[in-house]
């Protein structure tokens, strides 16, 4: 009797899956750094008399130290009392600084650990990912000896990822002392990442690898680099193609976190799964773009393990999507979030097929979001010109009140993305769609409030990066020599906020407002006030 051939027992769809996870386990993501932590066993332990005793029959390679709040403190354990004073920690494993009192106080005091044993009432940090080498227990014998057994466990030197990569230069957080973007800020769920004058700050030490800050992020300055979205996404496209080239039909594209891997069995034939880091790293650019290389749709299983604040903002960017395949004609929920559990059971109308698209990624977030929508326009049915987006889309559209505008081109200074563009020789305001973050700086700058923003996606490539006049007027010409240098506005305006300015109180001082650049100086040259720096003789009287 012949063997009976396995093959005949495996369906199409199920060789074809195969050979495409084969095809793409080969590929290596782009490298990135490492954050070191070194840690002797300096253990902090912060509660009360009765907690501090408990935690000190459990020493092991640990150093211990109390920091007593009140009651008695146990025999044999040095401690640090807390005397009334606030109790503020900063920094992580290896090197925490709780500091006693307000800085500058007579009693203020700073006490050094490489981890942290919480045991009072209230937690001390309350982000919902804790730094590494904090610990919170409850004040009872058992969850005191699992939390020093876990810390037992962070003695020696450790190394992690750097889990993402910031660009400042391209930051939406703030300018000319005006903060507008913070959307990475609030996503974090480590309070890794902090707000500077203009740009942002990322604690690597306190990074946990979320991701969701780079999924957030409108302009791309905060990539996620474990690995990086081009890395995640040329993964996307080699595993689809060969999985369509191998006669594969129909593929369901599964992202998931790396832990919860073992919550459900992905070796379904036509499901294709990509583990990420943590499901909240991947966003938009990688959704639109799955659904653009051909997969018919794209299932995010959630673990249940996430942060609900990172949650939230991942459901915010997936209403994005949303809105994007409705004004498409596409089903909405072809881009899905599924619980771990029953993800295999979900059911919604599929992608319609189409030629995939062949693109390559690229390392500009926006870019690489633009070749998705636009592959993806381009084979829609009947898509709408523009679809309507929530507030916090990185799309959208900027008006000016004419009226109230002077063209003071405070907004382009401002503008990071470069949406916001001068008249060149000519007094104008252009915007291109395609650059506009809607990150409010230009309203913010505006000294007339003459701006708004909407969110929105125009469609129309051609028309989305093609500068689009918002303001324009006459320009006024030199009182002197006749050169154009401003407008009527602008001089209006100038005029009115200086008249009574004690520099502009005669007639010629205030002329020379009216005046280009060089006539303005020859003309203050001239003028004996004004050299002595007293338009009306006061200073001399």
């Amino acid at each position: 009797m012949s063997e009976r051939n396995p093959d005949d027992q495996i369906t199409q769809d199920a060789k074809a899956r195969e050979t495409a996870l084969e095809a793409v386990s080969r590929l290596t993501p782009e490298a990135t750094g490492l954050v070191r932590y070194r840690s002797t066993g300096r253990l902090l332990v912060i509660g009360a008399g009765a907690a501090l005793e408990a935690a000190a029959g459990h020493r092991g390679e640990l150093r211990p130290q109390g920091l007593l709040a009140e009651g008695t403190a146990p025999p044999g354990l040095p401690v640090v009392r807390q005397l009334g004073r606030t109790i503020r920690i900063d920094g992580h494993l290896g090197d925490f600084r709780v500091r006693l009192g307000e800085p500058g106080d007579a009693g203020a005091e700073t006490v050094e650990a490489d981890l942290v044993l919480d045991l009072l009432p209230e937690p001390l940090i309350e982000t919902a990912l804790a730094p590494a080498g904090y610990r919170r227990a409850e004040a009872g014998e058992e969850g005191i000896a699992q939390a020093i057994d876990e810390l037992s466990s962070l003695v020696g030197t450790f190394e992690k990822p750097v889990y993402v990569a910031y660009d400042p230069s391209i930051c939406a957080h703030g300018r000319s002392g005006h903060m507008a973007c913070s959307r990475c800020i609030e996503a974090c769920p480590a309070g890794a990442i902090t707000g500077l004058a203009e740009a942002v700050a990322v604690d690597t030490h306190l990074c946990q690898g979320g991701g969701i800050c780079a999924t957030v992020c409108p302009s791309g300055a905060m990539k996620y680099a474990y690995p990086y979205a081009r890395d995640t996404q040329e993964h996307l496209r080699l595993l689809l193609q060969n999985y369509r080239e191998n006669g594969g039909a129909d593929p369901v594209v599964v992202l998931f976190a790396a832990a919860d891997g073992e919550l459900a069995d992905f070796s379904v034939d036509r499901f294709l799964p990509v583990m990420l880091e943590e499901l909240a790293s991947a966003g938009l650019e990688t959704w639109l773009s799955a659904l653009a290389y051909g997969a018919r749709r794209l299932l995010l299983v959630d673990g249940g393990g996430a942060p609900a604040e990172t949650m939230a903002a991942l459901e915010s960017q997936l209403e994005i999507a949303r809105e994007i395949l409705r004004a498409l004609g596409y089903p909405a929920e072809a881009i899905s979030r599924v619980p771990a559990g029953s993800w295999r059971d979900a059911s919604a109308p599929l992608m319609p097929e189409f030629r995939p698209a062949g693109f390559y990624p690229l390392r500009d977030k926006r870019q690489s979001l633009y070749m998705a929508i636009d592959h993806l326009h381009e084979h829609a049915g009947r898509p709408k010109p523009v679809a309507p987006l929530p507030t916090g889309s990185p799309f959208g559209a900027a008006q000016v009140d004419e009226k109230r505008c002077t063209l003071c081109m405070s907004c382009v200074s401002a503008c990071p993305g470069k949406a916001l563009l001068h008249g060149q020789e000519r007094p104008q305001l252009n915007f291109i769609e395609s650059n506009c973050l809607q990150c409010g700086l230009c309203t913010r700058t505006c000294p007339e409030d003459a701006i708004w923003i909407t969110p929105r996606l125009l469609f129309d490539r051609a028309a989305r990066s093609k500068p689009r006049l918002l303001c324009e007027e006459p320009p006024f010409h030199c009182t002197v020599c006749g050169k154009p240098f401003a407008t009527r506005s602008v001089i209006d305006s100038t005029l009115a906020k200086l008249r009574g300015h004690w520099m502009f109180q005669d007639a010629r001082a205030r002329n020379r407002l009216t005046m280009c650049e060089t006539c303005r100086v020859v003309d203050a040259m001239q003028d004996p006030a004004a050299i002595d720096g007293d338009p009306k003789g006061q200073i001399h009287q």
